[in-house]
C-alpha cells in the first residue's frame, strides 16, 4: 500500500481566475513501476513524467474505467504506457531498443509518432481515444496541444521526475467560461506564476504550502487528497482471452516442455500457467478456469 503522503492526487480551484487545478505526487508507486525493469535514465524520466501525467488527467474527469497515455515507434523507444484507473491505481511501462541517449528526442522519429490518450469507460462500455502528433521534445507542451486541439480547453501542464518521485501540476480554465467572464489578464497571470514553479518544488513541497506559495493572490480552494497506488488490472480471465484471440495452434505451440503455457504480466510480473486441459477449456468455452496465478 503507497503512502497516502508521498502519493496523492489533489484538485483544487483558483476561484478569482475562474482557473481548476490537479497536483499528483507518485513516490511509492512510481518506484513499483520503475523497478520492473533497467530503464536508461533518460527513459525513466520520460515514464515518470507520464505516469504522473496519466494520473493527473483523471482529476477533472468523472467515469469508471481507467484512462492511458501511450507513445508507439519513437526512434529506440518501441512504446511508453502509462494508465491510472478511476480509482486510483497506476501502472506504466517502456519498451525499447538499442541505446538511448541522454537528449531523447522523441519528434525526431520518422514516421513521426503519435501520442494517443485512451479514456475506456467501463460502466457504459464507451471508449474515446484522442490524438496528436509527437512534434516536441517536452511532454508537457504535447499535452496542452491535445488538451487545445481535441478538447478545445485552454490548459497549462507542468511536469517532474527524480529523486525517486515524480509528480505533476495541471491549470484548465473552468469549461463554460469565457475570457470576458474573468478579469482579462486571469489565464495570462496564472499561467506565468505555474511557470515560476520549480521542478524540485512539484517533488519536495507540500500541497497546501505549494499552492499557497504560488497562488495566494488567486483565492486557492484546496479539495481532500485523493490516494494512489501502484495497482495491475491483469487477471486469468483476460490472459485465457488473449490465447482464445491468437488461436489454438499458436497457443499450443507455446506449451513447454513440462506442458504448460507460461504468460507473465510485464506490469506487475504476476505469472498465468495454461496446461493442455486449460488450454482446452479456453478454446471450448472461451471461458478459462478460476485458479488462482502465482507472485513473483
Amino acid at each position: 500500500m503507497s503512502d497516502f503522503a508521498n502519493d496523492f492526487l489533489h484538485r483544487f480551484e483558483l476561484e478569482r481566475a475562474g482557473v481548476r487545478g490537479v497536483f499528483v505526487r507518485l513516490n511509492e508507486s512510481w518506484q513499483h513501476v520503475r523497478e520492473r525493469a533497467d530503464y536508461p535514465s533518460a527513459l525513466a524520466d520520460l515514464l515518470g513524467r507520464t505516469l504522473a501525467a496519466s494520473a493527473l488527467f483523471t482529476g477533472n474527469i468523472k467515469f469508471e474505467g481507467a484512462l492511458s497515455i501511450q507513445i508507439k515507434h519513437a526512434g529506440p523507444v518501441n512504446l511508453l504506457f502509462a494508465e491510472c484507473s478511476s480509482d486510483g491505481r497506476v501502472r506504466g511501462l517502456a519498451r525499447w531498443q538499442g541505446e538511448i541517449a541522454d537528449a531523447l528526442r522523441l519528434p525526431d522519429a520518422q514516421p513521426a509518432p503519435l501520442l494517443a490518450i485512451t479514456i475506456d469507460n467501463r460502466a457504459s462500455g464507451q471508449r474515446y481515444q484522442g490524438l496528436v502528433p509527437v512534434e516536441d521534445t517536452r511532454l508537457a507542451v504535447l499535452f496542452e496541444r491535445y488538451f487545445e486541439r481535441s478538447e478545445q480547453l485552454p490548459t497549462r501542464v507542468l511536469l517532474a521526475c527524480g529523486g525517486g518521485r515524480c509528480a505533476g501540476l495541471m491549470l484548465q480554465r473552468l469549461p463554460g467560461r469565457a475570457p470576458e467572464d474573468d478579469d482579462a489578464d486571469a489565464w495570462n497571470r496564472v499561467g506565468h506564476l505555474l511557470a515560476s514553479a520549480s521542478e524540485n518544488e512539484l517533488l519536495e513541497v507540500a500541497p497546501e504550502t505549494l499552492l499557497y506559495r504560488l497562488f495566494h493572490e488567486e483565492g486557492v480552494r484546496l479539495h481532500a487528497a485523493r490516494p494512489l497506488s501502484f495497482g495491475c488490472s491483469c487477471s486469468r480471465e483476460r490472459v485465457a482471452a488473449m490465447l482464445h484471440s491468437i488461436g489454438r495452434a499458436e497457443a499450443e505451440a507455446a506449451l513447454r516442455d513440462d506442458g504448460h503455457v507460461e504468460v507473465t504480466c510485464e506490469f506487475c510480473n504476476t505469472q498465468y500457467r495454461f496446461d493442455r486441459v486449460d488450454l482446452e477449456q479456453v478454446f471450448r468455452s472461451g471461458q478459462d478456469l478460476p485458479a488462482a496465478p502465482t507472485q513473483h
